[in-house]
């Protein structure tokens, strides 16, 4: 009688196993062993996970595609940044190629910080061009954070080393001379606009995590500028820093109170 092989070498055999029409499956399939099962539902729900990712993904790319076929090279826009009371608001362009594979790239909303620091240098590995646009706090007390968000793409989209020839963009209106289709939540509609969304993100807390060294007491680091009770009892014992936003209701009010004290 042959021996079976142990569970633990059965585990490391099928740790490659990538699709469900595996014949080792079939052989798994056979083995009456709990365990054995147990391993059996675990691949299962491994590998159809990763199929729901992937469809997911591809459904993502529906807009690119389509301006591929039409020969078109295409941006994605996005920004994050727009609500803190500190730090500038960070926009980012990136266009993809038509190889992009990187099926995890989704809406960085729906990313742990830690799955958004590792998909950051591939999408950086795999993009065809890559840009950054700031709008400084200075900008946003300028001319509002609205106005201040659209120039800044603006900067991203032609800071880019490559021309695009179309923009999908989440819900805003960029001031540039091209065609740009803009989404709600486009993040989670376009793969080329939750790669912008990823760049931006991890560009901004990078850049939080420096000012937070700069400017200890307000907690950037973990509130990335935003008025947690941290930030506001920082604000009230340290004042205001160069980078607040001085337009902002919650440093105004910080602001008028040192002015009458």
């Amino acid at each position: 009688m042959t021996k079976q092989p142990s569970l633990t070498s059965l585990k490391q055999d099928l740790a490659d196993v990538i699709s469900l029409t595996d014949p080792r499956l079939d052989v798994l399939a056979a083995d009456s062993r709990k365990g054995a099962q147990l391993l059996l539902t675990q691949i299962k729900r491994r590998l159809n996970k990763q199929a729901e990712a992937e469809a997911a993904f591809q459904e993502r790319l529906h807009y690119e595609r389509d301006l591929w076929a039409m020969g078109k090279l295409v941006a994605g826009i996005d920004e994050v940044g727009r609500g803190p009371l500190a730090g500038p608001v960070v926009t980012s362009a990136v266009i993809l190629p038509q190889s992009f594979d990187i099926s995890l790239v989704n809406d960085s909303k729906q990313l742990t910080p830690k799955e958004r620091e590792r998909l950051y240098p591939l999408i950086l590995a795999q993009a065809t061009a890559v840009s950054i646009g700031i709008g400084s706090s200075d900008l946003i007390d300028q001319i509002n954070i609205y106005q201040a968000t659209r120039v800044a793409m603006q900067r991203a989209v032609l800071g880019l080393g490559v021309a695009p020839q179309h923009l999908i963009v989440d819900a805003m209106q960029i001031p540039v001379d091209l065609p740009q289709t803009r989404l709600i939540k486009g993040d989670a509609k376009s793969a080329s606009v939750a790669a912008a969304s990823i760049v931006a993100k991890v560009y901004r807390d990078h850049l939080m995590d420096t000012y937070d060294r700069l400017y200890p007491g307000y907690g950037f680091k973990k509130n990335a500028g935003y008025g947690t009770a941290e930030h506001l009892a920082g604000l009230a014992d340290r004042g205001v820093t160069p980078i607040h936003r001085k337009t902002f209701s919650p440093v105004q009010k910080i602001i008028a109170a040192q002015s009458r004290s």
